[in-house]
């Protein structure tokens, strides 16, 4: 195993209220951020929306990665990667990014985080769902879904 992936998921003390708290601060900047593309507010309205939104996206990867890379693998973290490179786009091309590109990482994001176990699991590398029991040639364990505790 390298650092990334390691042998046993990496225990981050207060995880689920760190998640809770970074998430709840993203979904601010994010609907902070919407009024540049909603409502077309000059960017003196909605920038500091944009670095909570992207401070907080941040953490949860970093977050993500330090807990387990595996993350990388599956469908969950591809999806997130995914939204950073639309965003970036709007960084670098904010005449040509559309309001459906913002709304296309907005759908991506609830599907990804509300969806079933085995859609969130799977790797487009692997072809199945992979999980830490698969990585280490055991069967597929329970795949947990959204919302599940664990």
């Amino acid at each position: 195993m390298s650092w990334l992936i390691p042998e046993k998921k990496r225990n981050i003390p207060g995880k689920r209220w760190l998640s809770i708290c970074l998430r709840t601060l993203h979904l601010i900047g994010i609907a902070g951020l919407s009024g540049a593309f909603l409502f077309d507010l000059p960017m003196s309205a909605w920038h500091s929306y944009l670095v909570l939104t992207l401070l907080s996206g941040g953490l949860m990867v970093l977050k993500e990665l330090y807990s387990d890379g595996i993350w990388l693998m599956q469908l969950r973290g591809q999806i997130i990667m995914l939204k950073i490179v639309l965003l970036a786009l709007a960084w670098f091309y904010w005449e040509a990014y559309d309001l459906w590109i913002y709304m296309l990482s907005i759908v991506l994001s609830g599907i990804i985080s509300h969806g079933p176990g085995k859609l969130r699991y799977y790797s487009l590398w692997h072809g199945k769902v992979y999980t830490r029991d698969v990585m280490q040639g055991r069967p597929l364990g329970k795949v947990k879904d959204s919302g599940e505790s664990e």
